[in-house]
């Protein structure tokens, strides 16, 4: 993927910068909080290279990317300032006004999307020691297995500090502030305060609980400081609001929070967790089947982040997930069914779209390439995984089957589920989640596409690639009557970004214009073509362009033409739109699959389809 392409397509898709109030990412979409809807060129969007499917759900504008999306929002931090915003940078007049869910949905988004990773990678760390200490490979009274322990515990025993950082950027708060109190909530001898007896701070009795990997406590302690910062920063004079104001939230809200906020959070926390536990004991089979059946539906509207606090919570009171267990069914059945997609499909491009997404779903729990490139247009495959998730949830569930760490559902994270519950059950809920969404994609099948152009059927028929950068748009959107009415031809114009033109297939120069605004090329088939680089340009006499070839020479696919100066031809007053025509409409009489959206050179622009086959068909 070209992320700098991507970035740049797809920044200019949702109405450009001016019209983006935030811009935060997860592990696999960027999410856009938009001011007006309307000026979204949805069809461009999809069409952006390296797009995967875009969904609105949440109050935001999903644009699906997969595992590169970190890469393709770098870029956009490069060509705009919307990586600098906070992601509830959202009023009345910034787009229309989310509900309670969806700001909720958003908030715990853009706090926990940064840490995903890290979680992710220092409990799969955990769950290989777990089973490394269960099979009897690593013997936990070792200093190997303190150290390596150490390295996978850390980073979830401090987590109040890593949210003190993300929720301070949501809340656009003091983000250094926020990591004194966090740290104040992790400091030696106030954890060791958990669990003793008559403490109290200036007489008031303090029931201490323990805030290691605790979520909530700083989440609502960083928001309050966000408003405390803004109060004090009016009040206090200039020279010492500084110094003064971090002094006072510190030593008011810390207490605050041993007081009240702490025993509160811990409450509902445990309540939590109680509940879920509850769910998971008393009936473990429907809370196992309602996880692994509709987990991947919560991917889709964006909701499946509203779980990642519930898991932590369980993993601060009990030590266990049971939530994480049959999630890992939902996504292995996804994965399964786009497998059986690939085996039965005969469409090679479904093919090639369903290999890589069978391989991000198994190994890495990325799912989003399979469900919305493959099972979700089929429907019949996202069907045929919902129940797989269905069923090998229920029964891993129904083994008593929970996670001993936060990872990711994926092959890689099964070590996570080793240690609680039926390995037995969970082996047969895995394998039943696997064979009946890929046995029933093989076997009952789905609707396979039909590629949108036949092969050719006299060898006559040719693909022109796209000899420009840029933005493919209609002929008829051409400001120019004689190219937008088609009286010299058939094809599709193009906005270049870059000044360079290039062969569109193997061709004969049958002209070229000594004032390089055009280039007239022939195929060895016959078809004829014009490739005009913008509008009345003839009448800069050759200025601004360099001409790379001559009337006679045989060029390539993908040679250089002709080179030009995209910004002095605007300046100087001319439309650089440039169409790309067929010119004997007699032997090609019509196109098909025409690009539309970005393009760069050497993609596939349209298909001149030849008058022997239009005959046959």
């Amino acid at each position: 993927m070209d992320y700098s392409k991507t970035a740049a397509a797809v920044l200019k898709g949702v109405g450009g910068e001016q019209n983006v109030s935030s811009l935060v990412h997860c592990a696999t979409r960027l999410r856009f909080v938009i001011k007006d809807d309307s000026k979204i060129d949805k069809a461009a969007v999809k069409a952006s290279p390296g797009v995967i499917a875009t969904a609105e759900a949440g109050g935001q504008y999903q644009v699906v990317i997969g595992n590169e999306v970190p890469e393709v929002f770098a870029e956009i931090a490069k060509i705009s300032k919307l990586a600098g915003l906070s992601a509830n940078e959202t009023s009345a007049s910034h787009g229309p006004k989310r509900n309670l869910l969806n700001r909720f949905i958003a908030m715990i988004s853009a706090i926990f999307t940064p840490l995903v990773w890290a979680l992710a990678g220092t409990g799969l760390l955990k769950a290989f020691l777990a089973a490394a200490v269960t099979f009897g490979w690593l013997d936990n009274t070792t200093t190997t297995y303190v150290i390596l322990n150490a390295l996978s515990d850390a980073f979830i025993n401090f987590l109040p500090l890593a949210l003190a950082i993300t929720a301070a950027k949501y809340f656009k708060a003091e983000q250094f502030t926020s990591l004194a109190i966090a740290g104040a909530f992790v400091y030696p001898s106030i954890v060791a305060l958990n669990g003793v007896p008559d403490i109290t701070f200036f007489g008031i009795p303090v029931t201490m609980v323990s805030y290691v990997s605790s979520v909530i406590p700083i989440i609502v302690i960083v928001w309050l400081q966000s408003h405390a910062e803004r109060f004090l920063y009016t009040k206090l004079p200039a020279a010492i609001r500084r110094f003064v104001t971090p002094m006072l939230l510190v030593a008011i809200l810390v207490p605050l929070t041993f007081l009240a906020i702490g025993p509160l959070s811990n409450l509902i926390s445990g309540g939590l967790a109680g509940g879920i536990g509850w769910i998971f004991t008393v009936l473990p089979w429907l809370g196992g089947a309602i996880m692994g059946g509709l987990w991947q539906v919560f991917v889709i509207f964006g909701l499946h982040w509203g779980f990642v606090p519930l898991m932590t919570a369980e993993l601060q009171s009990t030590g266990l997930t049971y939530l994480l267990a049959p999630l890992f069914a939902a996504v292995l059945a996804q994965a399964a069914a786009v497998t059986g997609v690939w085996v039965r499909t005969k469409d090679a491009n479904l093919r090639s779209l369903a290999a890589p997404a069978a391989l991000s779903g198994f190994l890495a729990g990325v799912t989003e390439p399979a469900i919305y490139g493959v099972n979700l247009p089929l429907k019949r495959p996202f069907l045929y995984g919902i129940i797989g998730g269905v069923i090998g949830g229920g029964m891993i569930s129904a083994g008593g089957v929970a996670g001993n760490a936060f990872v990711l559902p994926s092959a890689l994270g099964l070590p996570a589920l080793f240690s609680e519950g039926s390995v037995v059950m969970l082996v047969l809920g895995l394998a039943v989640a696997v064979l009946v969404p890929f046995l029933l994609t093989v076997i009952v099948g789905f609707t396979d596409p039909v590629a949108e152009t036949a092969a050719p059927v006299d060898g006559t028929d040719l693909v022109v690639l796209s000899p420009l950068d840029g933005t493919a748009v209609p002929l008829t959107e051409v400001p120019d009557a004689v190219f937008a009415g088609g009286a010299l031809g058939k094809g599709v114009a193009i906005i270049p970004r870059v000044g360079a033109l290039y062969a569109p297939f193997d061709a004969l120069v049958v002209a070229a214009f000594p004032t390089g605004h055009a280039i007239g090329l022939q195929h060895a088939d016959g078809a004829e073509a014009l490739i005009h680089i913008g509008l009345d340009t003839v009448k800069l006499g050759g200025k601004h362009f360099s001409l790379k070839v001559e009337k006679g020479q045989q060029v390539r696919a993908g040679d250089l033409l002709v080179e030009f100066d995209i910004a002095a031809i605007t300046a100087a007053g001319y439309d650089v739109t440039t169409p790309v025509i067929i010119t004997n409409p007699k032997k090609y009489p019509t196109i098909g699959s025409p690009a539309s959206g970005p393009v760069a050179h050497g993609d596939a622009l349209f298909l001149a389809i030849a008058e022997a086959e239009l005959a046959i068909a």
